[in-house]
């Protein structure tokens, strides 16, 4: 078969594609690539990690044989480890890389594995592209003596390492309860952990090991978190905090029970940091997230980078200490000094901690920010991707239209898909998911019943009606 890595690894449906021996043609070809790019000849070590997905350990014991027969030293994670926490690793133990068996948010009929290189950063599209040359070529590293296998706990330097990045003595000082919602994956044990060790109280929910994420996607999205919603409102809670299934994403609710936007909380906690560290670098944000972001490094006097869809960008501009904050409106981000990967439970922390040193709710911190640089509000739609949608969706990146549903367009980026800028400042972005058999539409505006509008026209545009 043909095993295409997408914007965060490679995903499949388990038992049809997801199989053992795909397993082995990835993990032989990861192996092969980093023994071709090992000048040194020193043995390389390779983190192997899973989430709490079906299967995880099996495919995750499978991968570690794999690697010892061809020399690694393999550390294995023995629990469902984060996705963060695994990118720590690889930096601490000065690894060649790791594999990580997760889907992220996907259903949970899917798996998938992540490729991350020795930055602790997602594989650049140029390396994942060489190994899937070599998967299609065959792998081309014998078998050889002096590889291992090691059973290996990455959460306790994590957690340490945690303590460095955020104020943990403002949220503990703060006090007040608040709520977690595990969503059945790996930030159990996490998030609710750091937070209890910091004597502040926390109930958590769905804390234990579901394969089927209670019969839905471990995606910690609005319409996802309405029993922790509920139970903010229940227990007059500070904020009710969630991340998804490798705990890489966020999902937040304010103590009004109001679900704040990933495309909200980012601005908010730019503006923040920038307040509370005095940090007078760039701003990283992906194509499809909101302008909001934009406005608030104007504010502040920041630098703005846009990058295309794929935390692996925004990851290489924290490797270059370009940045304080890179943020992507699928509740992806990560700040100066962290690692160049999404951190669900360090932006959940983050979130505590601007509302402890503010003393405001979040809420009221985005109605301060929105008074300053006027508000925008976004959204997206998914269209699923059939060869009629995929034709269509060629012809229309193609295309330079000089209008879409009477509004008139500014500019064209294509830096990823293709985004009309139209005279009002308000914008419209269509590309293929990289995760999902889907085309995305994103749009913003500064009224929502023109963003419902904008988001209706990109869809009759997509399909020509």
């Amino acid at each position: 078969m043909n095993i295409r890595f997408g914007t965060s690894g490679w995903r499949a449906i388990i038992a049809d594609e997801f199989t053992f021996k795909n397993v082995q043609l990835v993990t032989e070809a990861v192996c092969s690539y980093l023994t071709e790019i090992n000048t040194s000849g020193v043995q390389q070590t390779l983190i192997v990690g899973h989430d709490s997905r079906f299967m995880g350990e099996k495919f995750s014991e499978v991968a570690a044989e794999i690697a010892k027969r061809k020399g690694f030293r393999v550390l294995l994670c023995n629990h469902p480890t984060p996705t963060p926490t695994i990118s720590h690793a690889i930096r601490t133990e000065k690894a060649a890389g790791a594999l990580n068996f997760t889907a992220s948010h996907n259903p949970p009929e899917y798996q998938g594995i992540k490729f991350s290189t020795s930055d602790g950063a997602p594989a650049l599209p140029e390396i994942t592209k060489r190994i899937e040359e070599i998967i299609l070529a065959g792998p081309n590293v014998a078998d050889k003596d002096g590889g291992s296998i090691e059973s290996f706990d990455a959460r306790p330097a994590y957690l340490e390492d945690l303590k460095t990045k955020v104020r943990l003595d403002l949220i503990a000082k703060n006090g007040g309860k608040f709520i977690y919602d595990a969503v059945w994956g790996t930030g159990r044990g996490y998030l609710d952990k750091i937070l209890r060790d910091n004597g502040l109280e926390v109930e958590t929910l769905h804390d234990w090991r579901d394969v089927n994420f209670g019969g839905r996607s471990p995606e910690p999205s609005e319409k996802q978190t309405g029993e922790l919603r509920e139970a903010v409102l229940k227990n007059g809670c500070l904020l009710g905090l969630a991340t998804d299934g490798d705990a890489d994403r966020f999902g937040v609710i304010d103590s009004n029970g109001t679900f704040i936007q990933p495309n909200q909380l980012i601005p908010i906690l730019v503006d923040y940091l920038a307040e509370s560290r005095g940090w007078t670098l760039g701003v990283a944000r992906s194509i499809a997230t909101s302008h909001l972001v934009d406005r608030v490094a104007k504010l502040r006097g920041l630098k703005l980078y846009e990058t295309p869809v794929g935390f692996k960008f925004i990851g290489e501009l924290i490797n270059k200490d370009e940045i304080i904050l890179g943020g992507e409106e699928s509740a992806g981000l990560s700040i100066r000094g962290h690692y160049p990967e999404k951190d669900g439970i360090l932006a959940c922390l983050l979130a505590a901690e601007a509302v402890a040193a503010r003393g405001k709710s979040l809420t009221e911190q985005l109605s301060d920010l929105i008074e300053k640089v006027g508000n925008l509000e976004s959204g997206r739609i998914g269209v699923k991707l059939t060869q009629e949608v995929a034709t269509s969706l060629k012809e229309k990146l193609a295309q330079e239209p000089t209008e879409i549903g009477g509004k008139k367009i500014e500019n064209i980026n294509r830096m990823d898909g293709v985004k009309f800028m139209f005279e009002d400042g308000s914008w419209m972005l269509m590309r293929p998911s990289g995760t999902e058999p889907m085309v995305r539409i994103y749009a913003e505006a500064e009224d929502k019943e023109v963003l419902e509008v904008l988001l209706e026209q990109g869809r009759k545009y997509l399909l020509g009606e």
